[in-house]
């Protein structure tokens, strides 16, 4: 009976559009929007672990290097040399901690998991149901562009509530 997915041909010959076609295109869609939030949910988290790590191997030796550069400096006076190599060194990875902000990034990206894994679930609730709308879709694509900004976003401050996409 059907010639496409999009015509039906009823018994006397005549062409009608087929009444699923855009029901079908909306759970496609959906479908489609799940697998994105899939993948970026994913890449929000390698990308959080890198920068976790990042962090750690920025921070921890600059914190190594500052407290061995004092507790040298302040031992002899043949040590000042080192310890003021030692310095620089913890001055170094403290600069490069600081310019790539590892730690703003892996909170970004955190944030970002968060509302990938949101989306996610609300269009996998959604294709559960048996009828689909325009305002489903529409729903989602707003949850998309959180996800997306939610790499952009400030941390919260202290005392405010954050803002929780409705």
């Amino acid at each position: 009976m059907c010639c496409n997915s999009r015509m039906v041909t009823p018994a006397d010959g005549t062409r009608v559009l087929d009444p699923d076609g855009p029901e079908r295109r909306l759970r496609a869609e959906i479908e489609r929007l799940r697998e994105e939030a899939t993948h970026q949910k994913r890449l929000a988290h390698r990308r959080a672990e890198f920068w976790t790590k990042a962090h750690i191997v920025l921070g921890f030796p600059a914190a190594l290097l500052a407290g061995t550069a004092g507790a040298a400096g302040l031992a002899t006076a043949d040590a000042r040399i080192p310890a003021a190599l030692l310095a620089l060194a913890s001055a170094g990875f403290a600069a490069g901690a600081g310019f790539l902000r590892s730690d703003v990034r892996c909170r970004a990206n955190k944030r970002a998991r968060h509302a990938w894994a949101a989306l996610e679930g609300r269009a996998t609730v959604k294709l559960a149901r048996e009828r689909l709308s325009a305002e489903d879709l529409a729903e989602l694509l707003d949850h998309r562009q959180a996800a997306l900004s939610a790499y952009d976003a400030e941390d919260p401050q202290p005392g405010s509530s954050p803002a929780l996409p409705g």
